[in-house]
């Protein structure tokens, strides 16, 4: 039941707190590695023996992975006609060509060029409700936040964007990509700010979602959702891969249709995916969070959090 507890809390094999098929694979794996050799009773209920006797395989009689039909028992193949079984196996081959298409969006999100360690100024578009402004240190560390509104008073945000500029060294303005994205970023240019700074466009999709998010609320718990967006735009730009393991990859924004495909083969495609490029990049422990740690091979949530508070 420990064992079962620490599974279901991670984020590893699903969502953190429910239950899955592949987080009873890996808590079977962890009862055994930790000693553990009971394996239980089996029976007609709960014994898979019947189906490892049933003869799987294709209509085609050819290999699964090669033609992307359906792979079932003979009763079952026999039961579908072949209008049915061209049909289900047509959508099948869609939701892998797309799925495929969603994974690698979202690796090139992911394995997109770090900014790196700078100063960074972000804003965070909108009209209404005005640019939320903030500025964060070389280590990602908010430094100070505010509003300004361009459109309306152009220069106040003119001076206050250059006096911060100037008063934290900014070495970078990002500018998130949603409405109002390239009046502010039209803006900016025309404030007369050193070449060394760049501005630089960044999607924010996703944000919103981050910033209402458990992780964000354990950030900033005093601080509103817009800031926290703010926040994540401009780590987006100083660290892609460590930002983005922090939302739910189907929030990212990485293809059409989404919804239309096997949502359990989506979210395990995406979640080995953001694993992979983790590994492959790897992490500085010193600066990691718990959602990225939680992404490296043999770590979970709560081994992760251990490492954090430590």
């Amino acid at each position: 039941e420990k064992v079962k507890a620490e599974v279901t809390a991670g984020d590893k094999g699903g969502e953190a707190g429910e239950w899955s098929a592949r987080k009873a694979q890996m808590a079977v794996a962890e009862y055994k590695k930790r000693g553990g050799g009971y394996e239980g009773g089996k029976d007609a209920d709960n014994s898979l023996h019947q189906w490892t006797e049933e003869d799987w395989g294709t209509k085609s009689g050819k290999e699964s992975g090669k033609t992307g039909e359906r792979y079932l028992p003979k009763k079952a193949r026999e039961a579908l006609s072949d209008e049915e079984y061209s049909r289900t196996t047509a959508k099948k081959r869609a939701d892998t060509t797309a799925i495929r298409v969603f994974a690698d969006n979202l690796r090139e999100l992911l394995l997109a060029p770090a900014l790196g360690q700078k100063n960074v100024l972000a804003l965070d578009p909108g009209f209404r409700t005005g640019c939320k402004t903030v500025v964060l240190d070389r280590q990602g560390k908010l430094l100070h936040h505010d509003v300004v509104y361009p459109d309306r008073h152009p220069d106040e945000a003119g001076e206050k964007i250059k006096g911060f500029v100037k008063f934290f060294n900014v070495e970078a303005i990002a500018v998130g990509n949603g409405t109002g994205g390239r009046e502010t970023e039209a803006f900016l240019r025309t404030l007369g700010l050193p070449a060394t700074v760049p501005i630089i466009m960044v999607n924010e999709s996703g944000a919103s979602i981050y910033s209402a998010s458990e992780v964000a609320r354990e950030e900033f718990p005093d601080l509103d959702l817009t800031v926290r967006g703010a926040v994540s735009i401009a780590r987006r730009l100083q660290d892609p891969l460590a930002e983005l393991v922090k939302i739910d990859p189907k929030s990212i924004g990485v293809g059409q249709y989404q919804h239309d495909v096997n949502q359990r083969a989506l979210a395990r495609a995406l979640d080995g995916t953001v694993e992979d490029c983790v590994n492959a990049v790897g992490v500085d422990v010193n600066t990691a969070s718990v959602p990225l740690l939680a992404r490296i091979s043999g770590l979970n949530a709560s081994m992760a959090r251990n490492i954090v508070d430590f």
